[in-house]
């Protein structure tokens, strides 16, 4: 076999793994930025100023947020089920040292100040969840994209070939889920009188550089051989095309009916796919061929993954609408947000009951045809990751509550009414410099330019397996590309952000 035949053969025919290991490693990314946050406001407390050096900084949100996700999606990966514990148990031990050290100078009782907490008031303008949402979102894909090809990363965390459930799967859905939350149709204020295909028309002029990306990645790909899995999208099709076009036709949707109903499109979407799905041929043609035998004949044939999985992302992005316009109704309060993360929690729950249900009387998770269980099951994890955020937003509120002038990056502003008149009758508490940090977080970065570091990640991961043989690498190795990678892609959005460059031009 060729290098580029040993490849594809190494990333197909995989079935996926467990629910509850998906379900227990998405916890770790959360707690990793909890983890980063508390030892932030550890080092205010100790030196009375938050931590100015950018160097500094860079390293330790490398090393604390984004470090640990490689090692767990490699050697540690056998023990995937107990990290999460031990990443709690180091947050505990953080957040001890730091409520000890504040009760020696005040001595308040713990039941007033757990009042007092759900009495603050927090910025209505901006809900850190989305952005760190949306930001790991990007980083765990970069990381698996790379090491994927490398054999230290577990097989069952790959793409699943028909039906399964790996943890690659559930980044393709997750981007569709990302991406809605933050939607002209979202962000869009209610009081805003807009023509109604106005939206349409902006997506219709944003979403070309995905084309033209889609098309450059389909050119570059072909024109070296690099090695590809086919029965993922297609011979022509990729990632870059399926988001364009889900994006258009969920604007063209929103044009029509009302925003506020897109969850009914979604459902009637999803179910009515199944059901051609399993009461026609249509399934036996997207897995096997208008000739039975994987026939690639013709465009239909050649792109058929790609193509008629649009129909569940579409159904995916207009269930996220809905989600996305149910987090932007004002909750200005830590009260609200605790009520909000259990309704989204019960949301999750009974999702995952009518995952059961249709897994059992439809059709098991199929990313490749992205059928009703599928659609369910990616809603289900992308708002179970999600509540994770808005806990671990909370928690450092809280913690920032204890050690007063302590700030955190990416995490919600406490504010106070104001009786001036301000906008939304909020002011920001001035004890607070959440505002003017003297450092730069590499999440705001990333966020800052998130399609040019997904566009360089794809970029690095084709460079690394064209000047590698990745199959046959050893553990220290791997480690050693993995992390050079990532600090790589990291830096190039840290410096950007530091020169407040948004490489956006459409």
């Amino acid at each position: 076999m060729s290098q580029k035949q040993l490849k594809e053969a190494f990333i197909s025919n995989l079935n996926g793994t467990s629910l509850l290991e998906i379900s227990l490693g998405l916890s770790l990314a959360p707690l990793c930025l909890l983890c980063r946050g508390l030892l932030l406001i550890l080092y205010y407390l100790h030196y009375g100023k938050p931590l100015s050096s950018r160097k500094y900084s860079l390293l330790l949100d490398f090393l604390v947020l984004v470090s640990p996700l490689v090692f767990s999606c490699t050697v540690l990966s056998p023990i995937i089920f107990f990290m999460p514990s031990i990443i709690a148990a180091f947050c505990a031990g953080i957040f001890s040292k730091i409520y000890s050290q504040r009760k020696h100078e005040t001595r308040v009782p713990f039941r007033q100040i757990v009042q007092e907490f759900q009495k603050t008031y927090l910025d209505p303008e901006y809900i850190p969840a989305i952005t760190v949402f949306r930001v790991y979102v990007n980083v765990l894909t970069s990381i698996s994209i790379l090491a994927v090809d490398f054999p230290q990363y577990p097989r069952r965390y790959a793409k699943a070939e028909t039906y399964g459930t790996g943890v690659m799967d559930l980044g393709v859905g997750a981007y569709i889920f990302g991406n809605a939350l933050v939607c002209p149709e979202v962000r869009q204020k209610s009081c805003v009188t807009q023509p109604k295909f106005s939206n349409l028309a902006r997506q219709f002029f944003s979403v070309w550089p995905l084309i033209f990306l889609g098309v450059g990645r389909l050119l570059s790909v072909k024109s070296i051989e690099y090695h590809e899995h086919t029965s993922e999208y297609g011979v022509h099709w990729n990632f870059f095309f399926t988001l364009a076009f889900v994006r258009l036709a969920a604007s063209l949707l929103l044009a029509i009916f009302p925003k506020n109903k897109s969850w009914i499109i979604a459902v009637s979407l999803a179910v009515l796919y199944q059901l051609i799905l399993n009461t026609t041929s249509l399934k036996m043609f997207i897995l096997h061929g208008s000739n039975g035998r994987d026939s690639r004949v013709g465009f239909l044939n050649a792109n058929r993954e790609g193509l008629f999985s649009l129909f569940g992302y579409l159904a995916i992005y207009m269930a996220s609408v809905q989600v996305g316009l149910c987090l932007l109704k004002c909750r200005n309060s830590v009260k609200g947000w605790i009520e909000a993360a259990r309704f989204l929690l019960l949301t999750a729950l009974v999702l995952f009951l009518f995952l059961h249900a249709s897994q059992a009387y439809a059709d098991p998770v199929s990313r490749r045809m992205a059928n009703l269980s599928y659609c369910i099951w990616v809603l289900a994890h992308c708002l179970t990751f999600f509540i994770w955020f808005v806990v671990t937003d909370l928690t450092l509120v809280f913690t920032k509550l204890l050690v007063k002038g302590s700030s955190v990056p990416c995490c919600w502003n406490v504010v106070k009414p104001s009786n001036t008149g301000t906008k939304h009758g909020m002011e920001a508490v001035p004890a607070g410099r959440e505002g003017k940090l003297p450092h730069i977080c590499l999440i705001s970065a990333i966020n800052k330019n998130q399609l040019l570091f997904f566009l360089l990640a794809n970029v690095m991961t084709g460079t690394v397996n064209i000047l590698i043989d990745t199959i046959h690498s050893k553990t220290a190795f791997t480690l050693c590309i993995l992390h050079m990678y990532m600090f790589f892609n990291c830096l190039i959005m840290y410096i950007l952000h530091a020169k407040n460059i948004v490489l956006k031009f459409w």
